[in-house]
């Protein structure tokens, strides 16, 4: 964000929304600071807004926190600010899909390697890799797909 200074002028029905947010209802205690953050940066209808270092000491948060939340509410709006966002998918993306699980239990019911009476999940997993159905694999992965599936190599 810039470092154009940005002053929040609340309308008064955004006044409220915000009042009723700290003071009803339950919410998540982050949520509600943040809601008074932006109670106490209000300059609309004369009010002097408070300074963000003021705030923080007021809140026990850091001087960043304030400015973050004034400009997430600058960004975002009321509604998207008062509720937390959905994270849209996973940080990591999955390894073990269908088509992965369909190869496991595939070789498992297969024979296993000479030298062995019965696949491992160590084993398989260095066989999966090996045949190129996937990139790497741990074999914690393996075993967590054979106990989805109900699969047990006994």
């Amino acid at each position: 964000m810039s470092n154009i200074k940005r002053t929040i002028k609340l309308s008064q029905k955004e006044r409220h929304a915000l009042q009723d947010f700290t003071s009803k209802g339950t919410h998540p205690s982050r949520l509600i600071r943040r809601a008074q953050i932006i109670l106490a940066l209000d300059s609309s209808y004369g009010r002097t807004p408070t300074k963000e270092a003021d705030i923080a000491s007021q809140l026990s948060i850091s001087k960043q926190a304030v400015h973050n939340a004034k400009c997430d509410f600058i960004e975002l709006g009321i509604e998207d600010f008062l509720h937390r966002r959905k994270r849209e998918g996973s940080p990591v993306p999955v390894k073990a899909d269908g088509d992965f699980e369909a190869h496991i239990i595939a070789l498992c019911c297969s024979e296993p390697p000479k030298g062995y009476d019965r696949w491992t999940v160590r084993l398989l997993a260095d066989k999966v890799v090996e045949l190129g159905y996937i990139d790497s694999v741990s074999h914690m992965t393996v075993s967590r797909t054979l106990k989805k599936t109900n699969l047990s190599l006994i």
